[in-house]
């Protein structure tokens, strides 16, 4: 049988809305058979979501996505078939972790200063024990009554460049790539189409990625213009990167994504799903 792979996707654990056994059942579902759950600066949704891949015959692959700052931009490096349980692991979430608590304080404060009180608390209830992001703001602001949508939170006040983007706690794009290293991972960059930058920045982030250690990067994902795919996959050929692919999948509601959908790969390319199959 022809693996289906979908190598990003996120849970409760950060801001996703299934529970991890939901979403391996749902990539189950779907035909899936190799999945990375990669949720946002967090292993635990991992032990949850092994357990289930167990009972569906579905390859799980431990991921993480961190967040990074290279050049003023907020960049994001998936860590596949990294151990959950290595000291650099344990250091990388404990260190996001605290990073996004400071940052959650600082977004609310500029809400704050925009009429918006007490969002900071609501978004922490509605966030529970998972790690504390813009998602969860978004939806503390609906339910208060300061914007009529997520969306309407996101165009208004936390999008890129918006009020609420605040990136400055986080680490290096080194120390991203060195924990995922260490622990046995995979350093992936995610989405390169979604950070803003033109073809010439990009080729300058991936000459420092590559110099750092990164391995591979995303060349199919969801909701993204199938051209431009095709250009990172010949990107990635160039940097003798290996290709990765994903959904980026967060919650059943969304229409534009779902696990295990994203453009068809074109063009040649190496995959880093081949160790797995």
């Amino acid at each position: 049988m022809a693996s289906k792979v979908d190598l990003h996707t996120h849970t409760l654990a950060s801001d996703g809305a299934l529970s991890p056994a939901d979403l391996v059942a749902r990539a189950a579902a779907h035909g899936v058979n190799i999945l990375a759950v990669t949720d946002h600066d967090t292993c635990s949704g991992l032990p949850e979501a092994a357990e289930a891949a167990e009972n569906l015959s579905v390859t799980l692959i431990n991921g993480i996505e961190l967040s990074t700052v290279w050049k003023g931009i907020g960049i994001h490096i998936v860590g596949l078939d990294v151990d959950p349980l290595h000291g650099s692991m344990l250091a990388a979430t404990k260190y996001q972790t605290r990073s996004r608590n400071q940052r959650a304080i600082e977004i609310a404060e500029k809400l704050e200063k925009r009429h918006m009180p007490g969002v900071h608390q609501n978004a922490a209830d509605i966030a529970g024990t998972a790690q504390i992001g813009r998602p969860h703001f978004a939806k503390a602001m609906v339910a208060m009554g300061y914007v009529s949508s997520e969306q309407e939170a996101f165009e208004r006040y936390l999008g890129a460049g918006k009020v609420g983007d605040v990136k400055c706690h986080w680490p290096s794009l080194e120390q991203v790539i060195n924990w995922i290293e260490k622990s046995g991972g995979v350093p992936v960059l995610a989405h390169p189409g979604k950070y803003g930058m033109t073809w010439t920045k990009l080729r300058t982030f991936l000459d420092e990625f590559i110099s750092l250690g990164g391995q591979a990067m995303e060349v199919s994902y969801g909701a993204e213009n199938p051209d431009r795919l095709f250009e990172l996959c010949k990107l990635a050929q160039r940097y003798k990167l290996m290709a990765s692919v994903g959904s980026d999948f967060h919650s059943p509601r969304y229409s534009w994504t779902e696990v295990g959908k994203y453009p068809p790969v074109r063009g040649t390319h190496d995959p880093v799903w081949a160790r797995w199959t």
